[in-house]
């Protein structure tokens, strides 16, 4: 028999519980646009900028809102204060991604949709840690220097190509690191590929396919009418095949000849007989290798477009910069990721690109994975939450005047909220590459700044033209429809400062 201090702490918990499933039971879902019946808000959800129709609707329902695609929950966060709170500090339940039928079931699965309940998910984010830290960052200096000389070469040589040059560059980086490769031309296979990648995963991840809420369809044959979503992800399952395969088998063969370069993938693959890898090491090497190549490269490129973009219509910030860079270092070598300290212009200006343009306005997707309380509303267990980064970069509270480009708001005694805090992602799902990305993005805008000047493009007769400010929409956005003229500032010290060597 029960004695009687523990009898009355059991059930003092047990009235706790009560308490909370009554109390759970009685909050309602955060409110939101009213939903059809059966299809929910399916009519509503644009397919195209949805982030800015979702910062909208947050100024009418508030920073936390519900949306229904028949009987899926979406809960869509638009303020700083409620990622933070949920996909941070509560990572633990926050940190899981909803399953997505199109891209992780049926055309092939990745990294960065795995789940985070799959046994695997531990050993991937050990791997890519250890490969992309901000200690693993400063030994792939020599790749970055390498590849930057490239690039500002391509400046040079082929201004107008710049789209190109931005994509060999990041590109160069990633695949160098990820497998030893050496990219050997703008028009390089392995460089085509990832930008194949992130086409084939733009078409799987849209706003909707009718197999997310019915599974069952993904049985029926693709010639079957109504099918058109089993051929696209037929067509994106190859491209992203190859992408995980023909890189992979390139480094085995180069690690087996004995011919290659110490690498991401060489520092876990094992020939010798004695040690082999089984299925399990097979598949983790090449899912964290091909996400190195495909992860980083085209989010990268796409600030780097971004920052192109705002230089010709911003000379005067442009000027500011060059002058903080030409007083710090003067013109006797490039700069490299140990001059940002004395740079904190150039760091706000990057900086401020993020926040103006983030180039993954939405993120991926989060699931929770047990019913949560917040704010007062009911958020249930599998839903799927969705962070407006857009709408956090764009807030006025935050961000005075949002939709001015100044990077002074990230200077002073009292800088605006870091968006860096906000554009890699959040808790245990935040980006692995983030310290890379951040590095290769200063290393590139310094030295850009430092040998050129962007300005507006001209027509025939001479005239600026204004460009239109067209964004791609799609999981990562960039401007489109643009050009700049890129001239260089010093054009004899930077045909002396970008002689490549091997490395």
């Amino acid at each position: 028999m029960l004695n009687e201090p523990l009898t009355r702490v059991l059930g003092a918990v047990a009235l706790v519980l009560s308490y909370y499933v009554w109390q759970r039971k009685r909050l309602p879902l955060p409110p939101g646009p009213s939903p059809r019946l059966f299809i929910g808000n399916l009519h509503q959800i644009p397919t195209n900028h949805p982030w800015l129709t979702y910062a909208e609707w947050s100024k009418k329902y508030g920073p936390i809102f519900t949306l229904r695609i028949f009987s899926q929950t979406h809960i869509v966060l638009n303020s700083s204060k409620a990622v933070l709170d949920l996909l941070e500090a509560r990572s633990a339940i926050y940190s899981d991604r909803p399953v997505s039928w199109m891209l992780s079931n049926l055309a092939g699965r990745t990294v960065f949709q795995l789940s985070f309940l799959d046994s695997h998910f531990p050993k991937y984010r050990k791997m890519l840690h250890s490969g992309l830290n901000k200690r693993a960052t400063k030994a792939y200096r020599p790749i970055q220097n390498h590849q930057l000389k490239i690039l500002l070469q391509g400046l040079v040589e082929s201004p107008n190509e710049f789209p190109a040059s931005i994509k060999r560059y990041v590109a160069g980086i990633a695949l160098k690191i990820a497998y030893g490769y050496d990219v050997s031309s703008d028009n390089d296979y392995f460089v085509g590929l990832a930008e194949q990648n992130a086409r084939a995963a733009a078409s799987v991840l849209q706003p909707f396919f009718w197999v997310e809420t019915f599974p069952f369809l993904r049985f029926i044959p693709s010639w079957f009418p109504f099918a058109t979503f089993k051929r696209t992800m037929f067509e994106a399952k190859k491209v992203i095949d190859v992408v995980e395969a023909v890189p992979f088998e390139w480094a085995k063969e180069k690690i087996a000849s004995g011919n290659y370069t110490d690498s991401f993938f060489s520092q876990y693959f094992r020939p010798d007989e004695d040690s082999p890898l089984d299925d399990e090491d097979w598949r983790n090497l090449k899912w964290t290798s091909a996400s190195i190549y495909s992860g980083g490269a085209h989010t990268t490129a796409a600030a780097m477009t971004t920052f192109f973009l705002l230089m010709s219509q911003n000379p005067e910030i442009q000027k500011t910069a060059q002058a903080e860079i030409d007083k710090a270092t003067g013109r006797e070598r490039l700069l490299n990721g140990d001059d940002q300290a004395s740079l904190p212009y150039v760091t706000a200006l990057l900086k401020e690109t993020l926040r103006f343009a983030p180039v993954a306005p939405l993120g991926l997707m989060h699931r929770v994975i047990k019913d949560d309380i917040y704010e007062g509303y009911f958020i249930p267990k599998g839903a799927t939450v969705i962070a407006n980064i857009w709408a956090i970069t764009h807030d006025s509270e935050s961000y005075p005047d949002p939709f001015t480009f100044d990077p002074t708001r990230h200077l002073g005694d009292k800088p605006q909220p870091d968006p860096f805090q906000f554009v890699f992602g959040y808790g245990r799902r935040v980006c692995p590459g983030a310290a890379l990305g951040e590095e290769s993005l200063f290393l590139a805008v310094a030295n850009i700044l430092a040998s050129f000047n962007i300005s507006k493009a001209v027509d025939a007769e001479g005239n600026e033209i204004e460009p239109a400010f067209e964004w791609f929409s799609s999981v990562v956005t960039y401007p489109t429809n643009f050009g700049c003229r890129i001239s260089p500032r010093f054009p004899e010290t930077l045909t002396a400062l970008t002689q490549t060597e091997e490395i």
